[in-house]
């Protein structure tokens, strides 16, 4: 699948989902993720457009599971952040229900891409995301974002760090970045492998 057919057209907005998600027939990948961690700049990156997922410098932006339909294939689902957002404690709770009763719930959820931020220490947050993904027998592909902000040769240090933090195999967690070549094809090719039927 060529990055270009995809920035020409081969993505589709399903709707945006603030209570009940509804069932897809296609395959579906989710991307979850602290607020303001990237997700939406990730899902733009993998697509080849800036067009498609709504980029926030606001945390808490995204505020309903928003799904995309990626070449009559399979789909995305952009998830609530969770973590530090400017808004009332029982907004955030209502998020967290939404995006584990999502991800508890899925019969054709694939894959689970949690985003971290490369430059941080292990968070908590991040640690139950991905124990609660493991619960739910789902999954998992950890990226490492904002790689590009780290010093090249702290990177594959960085990335150890997390890898052991998550008890994650190489093929688990993958450097990535959504402004330079970082981790593009290898994301991809985890996806195609995970929707294949």
């Amino acid at each position: 699948m060529a990055k270009k057919e995809l920035a020409g057209g081969r993505v589709r907005f399903l709707g945006s989902f603030p209570g009940t998600v509804p069932v897809q027939p296609l395959p579906e990948v989710a991307f979850a993720g602290r607020s303001n961690v990237g997700k939406s700049s990730a899902i733009n990156r993998l697509l080849g457009t800036k067009r498609v997922a709504r980029v926030s410098g606001t945390p808490g932006r995204t505020q309903a599971v928003n799904l995309f339909e990626v070449d009559t294939r399979f789909v995305f689902a952009d998830l609530p952040g969770y973590g530090f957002a400017k808004v009332p404690e029982a907004v955030q709770q209502a998020w967290k229900g939404l995006v584990e009763g999502y991800l508890g719930h899925r019969e054709r959820l694939t894959l689970v891409v949690v985003l971290v931020d490369a430059r941080r220490d292990p968070m908590e947050s991040d640690s139950q995301m991905i124990w609660s993904c493991r619960e739910n027998h789902l999954p998992v592909l950890v990226l490492a974002t904002k790689l590009d902000k780290v010093k090249r040769n702290a990177r594959s240090g960085q990335l150890r760090k997390l890898r052991t933090a998550w008890s994650l195999t190489t093929d688990e967690l993958i450097g990535f970045s959504s402004s330079a070549p970082i981790g593009v094809d290898e994301t991809w090719a985890r996806i195609h492998s995970a929707v294949a039927p």
